[in-house]
């Protein structure tokens, strides 16, 4: 797949998480020409590595009230106008027998001066709204916190951007800036899959990247300081919660349980890390997370866990602080015309909840910079749904398989229940942008390899299926298989006990002893 020598645009975007597609979005509404480019996929770093949860802000309340207050007028917000991306699921703050009951005490205080909305519940009505929680519940109070689907979120803020005109290259990685006179004059961009390298001419760069904002800006000759707080999770294998579940303490480790479908994801952690060549999760922090959240939902001691994963949040320390925790989650928009760079913006910092409104930032500068007086239009445009993305819904691709399924249209993952006919669409929608799909570019975009099995049988089926299509004679079942099922180990490897355990140990034999695998 060659790519083009030479692409001009007013703007270049680098990066494809939730910030960058918020921006490419926020720009194409106004009318402005953009390209976006990511080094792998939508989603692939922290946006798609996050518990998922849409931010009441009452987290924050006490160590960080700016971005509590910001969280809260950005999720009433998101609600209205992505209502397909978001399970408005609600959320409780609990605290059991040993928290701090001045903190308790305090937090609906710190609630009312942020704008959050907070209402007090009798232990035993919370009890009976869920009845994991622990018996040992003190308080309970009842708060404005939902569940989001970051990879809908993202696919979809990128859909309407390119249906606007707007262009997408993943698998595209910045390799080097050409800087003359004080602007970017140039842009180097390697892509990954054919080994050819292109130049992307722009008027303005702006560098949303998340963790790898600092490199990105290195390449510029810039430093900016930017610290690695990497934060693993839990996926239980059902739904232990119709809500949302916080502890009510000040922000910790292990202190969340998030609705995530037909499962729930509990963490998360918070650890310093240097580099961001290896993230993943580790045995010794799953440990902390179980034994940490079970003091308040005592079931996650009995329950079985089908996968980890870690993220890595991109936190800008402007000043020293005693913990990552206690750095701000708000978001910080620099202007490298300070450091000598006219034309070279970065956003870095912030939540998914609070992503449109860096994007808005962010657009608003660009804006400025190019002489354009166009306003934001993405706080009153709702999102437009796209059929090309509903299937990283759970039970979506199902309820698509009873209506309209034929005799021919096989279910190639049981576990998620996905169709062939699903996939079949997914591929389309990826060869339509002059992407080749894989195993991993079609899980991004479904929900296969998310189940119990973990890609352990739906891999195998999916792999046959594209090996067998006509139109995709460059693809390599086998060692796509291979990159999908190591992909899928660095989350299974942490969970290794019990159930799980057995079940390794026969995709193993299916694997290697039976396919001659070597993984």
């Amino acid at each position: 797949m060659e790519s083009p020598k030479r692409i001009d645009t007013q703007v270049l975007v680098i990066g494809g998480g939730v910030t960058g597609t918020g921006i490419a979005r926020d720009l194409a509404l106004r009318g402005v020409d953009c390209v976006l480019v990511e080094k792998r996929d939508i989603n692939a770093g922290a946006s798609g590595a996050n518990h998922g949860l849409l931010h009441s802000g009452a987290r924050y309340v006490f160590n960080d009230p700016v971005s509590a207050a910001e969280c809260a007028r950005e999720g009433r917000l998101l609600k209205k106008l992505t209502p397909q991306c978001i399970e408005d699921c609600g959320g409780l703050f609990v605290a059991v027998a040993g928290d701090d009951e001045n903190y308790v005490a305090e937090f609906p205080r710190l609630c009312a001066n942020c704008g959050i909305a907070c209402r007090p519940l009798d232990v035993a009505q919370a009890r009976e709204m869920e009845p994991a929680l622990s018996p040992a519940l003190i308080a309970a109070y009842q708060v404005e916190d939902a569940a989001v689907d970051p990879f809908m979120l993202s696919l979809e803020n990128m859909a309407h951007a390119l249906a606007l005109g707007g262009r997408l290259r993943r698998h595209a990685r910045v390799a080097g800036f050409e800087v003359r006179a004080g602007r970017v004059a140039a842009v180097k961009v390697r892509d990954k899959r054919s080994g050819t390298t292109f130049t992307i001419d722009a008027d303005l760069v702006i560098n949303a990247a998340g963790a790898w904002a600092g490199e990105v800006a290195h390449l510029a000759g810039i430093d900016l300081p930017i610290v690695f707080s990497k934060g693993s999770l839990l996926i239980s294998d059902h739904r232990i919660a119709g809500c949302v579940i916080n502890r009510l303490h000040p922000s910790s480790d292990a202190d969340i349980l998030v609705p995530g479908g037909s499962v729930s994801i509990v963490g998360t952690t918070s650890i310093r890390i240097d580099s961001l060549d290896d993230i993943r999760p580790t045995i010794a922090e799953m440990d902390t997370i179980v034994e940490t959240a079970a003091q308040m939902v005592p079931e996650l001691f009995r329950t079985r866990y089908i996968r980890a994963y870690a993220g890595v949040r991109p936190l800008v320390s402007i000043a020293k602080k005693k913990s990552d925790r206690s750095v701000s989650r708000n978001f910080v928009l620099f202007d490298h015309a300070d450091a000598g760079i006219s034309n070279f913006i970065t956003i870095a910092g912030g939540k998914l909840t609070t992503f449109r409104k860096m994007a808005q930032h962010t657009a608003d500068l660009a804006c400025r910079k190019l002489g354009i007086a166009a306003s934001c239009r993405t706080t009153s445009q709702p999102l437009p749904p796209c059929s090309d993305f509903e299937w990283t819904a759970p039970g979506q691709a199902a309820k698509h398989w009873m209506r309209a399924h034929g005799r021919g249209d096989l279910m190639l993952c049981e576990c998620e229940l996905v169709p062939k006919s699903v996939v079949a669409g997914i591929i389309q929608a990826l060869q339509q942008q002059n992407d080749l799909p894989d195993l991993r570019s079609i899980g991004m975009r479904s929900r296969i390899g998310k189940g119990t099995c973990q890609g352990a049988f739906c891999g195998v089926r999916i792999a046959a299926y594209m090996s067998d299509r006509p139109d995709l004679p460059a693809y390599d079942g086998q060692d796509d298989l291979k990159r999908f099922l190591q992909g899928r180990w660095k989350g299974i490897r942490p969970v290794l006990w019990q159930a799980a355990l057995a079940q390794e140990e026969l995709q193993e034999a299916v694997h290697c002893g039976l396919f001659g695998l070597e993984l």
